[in-house]
């Protein structure tokens, strides 16, 4: 049997909290038998923000209702500067010692994710990915210089970390994730190493970064490093699920509905369906427009979804000349 296991995501003020109500009505529409805690970090408001990030009272409501937790943390490095950074203080919500999944906010259930067979002392990210990071760049490094100077900064084993089956100078043979979702054995333990080697490579990075941007992909590089000081690497077979038949990384509702398979728009019009839900997506302008004015399915009739551009701009671009383009 699986292990048992805990859930986070990160709720907050503007988009996140609507996206937070919909992971948990596919949750529990699609899996009923997971038995763990969903918890909801939420920052609170303090000097690192220049506004109030608590969700409003009726979707926090609505989060408990459906047998969440709501969980505040303080921000002490990140806030307004990196929200992605929530994602690294927030896991301070969780308890210590008790195996968790991290999920982005922006994430739709479509299976049941309480099969799957985490292996927590082997810690994993999102393989979904592109070679975002680092950026080439007219007098850069290399790869392997880049990603060899943060695991030599951290005392990490550069060696073990890559995958050998692809070439040299190649970003695949360099472990990368995207930190869409991620897992561990122990949040306190891992929630420590997040927050040390991010803020580290922040505020004093190695020189071979000089010419790198970290805005927004801080945290997608330091998760290789944590994953690799925690014991962990890349994610076997029995989590191909993720990303997957189980889970929908959409980021937002436009690719979504442009690039989502007919189960996954399914899904997402199912569980925004029942009126308790659609009172409160509806104050959404994005969930207004696309799922209950059905903009959404025009977007799609824009795609052929088994030739989709191979790039994301392209999608975005045709999207927006037809006007239909929301964040």
């Amino acid at each position: 049997m699986p292990l048992p296991y805990n859930i986070m995501i990160v709720g907050q003020n503007g988009r996140l909290q609507f996206e937070a109500l919909l992971f948990l009505a596919s949750l529990r529409a699609k899996a009923p038998g997971f038995t763990g805690r969903v918890i909801v970090a939420e920052p609170q408001p303090g000097p690192l923000w220049d506004h109030n990030p608590q969700m409003a009272p009726d979707i926090t409501a609505a989060l408990t209702a459906l047998g969440a937790e709501v969980v505040p943390f303080a921000n002490e490095h990140f806030g307004q500067s990196y929200p992605h950074g929530n994602k690294i203080e927030g896991l301070q919500t969780l308890p210590a010692g008790e195996p968790f999944v991290f999920f982005d906010t922006d994430t739709l259930i479509t299976g049941d994710i309480g099969a799957v067979d985490f292996n927590f002392s082997h810690p994993a990210a999102s393989m979904n990915r592109t070679g975002t990071w680092p950026v080439e760049e007219l007098y850069w490094p290399g790869y392997a210089a880049i990603w060899k100077s943060l695991y030599d900064r951290f005392g990490l084993d550069f060696a073990a970390s890559l995958d050998l089956s692809q070439p040299d100078e190649f970003w695949k043979r360099y472990l990368y994730f995207n930190a869409g979702w991620f897992f561990g054995a122990d949040p306190a333990d891992f929630g420590r190493k997040f927050t040390d080697y991010a803020v580290t490579i922040r505020d004093d990075p190695p020189r071979e970064l000089v010419i790198q941007p970290l805005d927004p992909w801080l945290d997608q590089v330091a998760l290789p490093l944590v994953i690799h000081a925690s014991g962990g690497g890349r994610p076997g077979p029995e989590l191909d699920g993720l990303d997957g038949d189980l889970t929908c990384h959409y980021r937002l509702l436009p690719l979504l509905y442009a690039r989502g398979t007919d189960a996954q728009i399914a899904t997402l019009e199912e569980v925004c369906a029942p009126n308790k839900i659609k009172k409160l997506l509806k104050q959404h302008e994005p969930f207004k427009r696309m799922v209950y004015q059905g903009q959404g399915q025009k977007v799609r009739a824009l795609f052929d979804q088994t030739n989709l551009p191979h790039r994301e701009q392209a999608i975005r671009n045709k999207i927006k000349a037809a006007g239909f383009w929301m964040r």
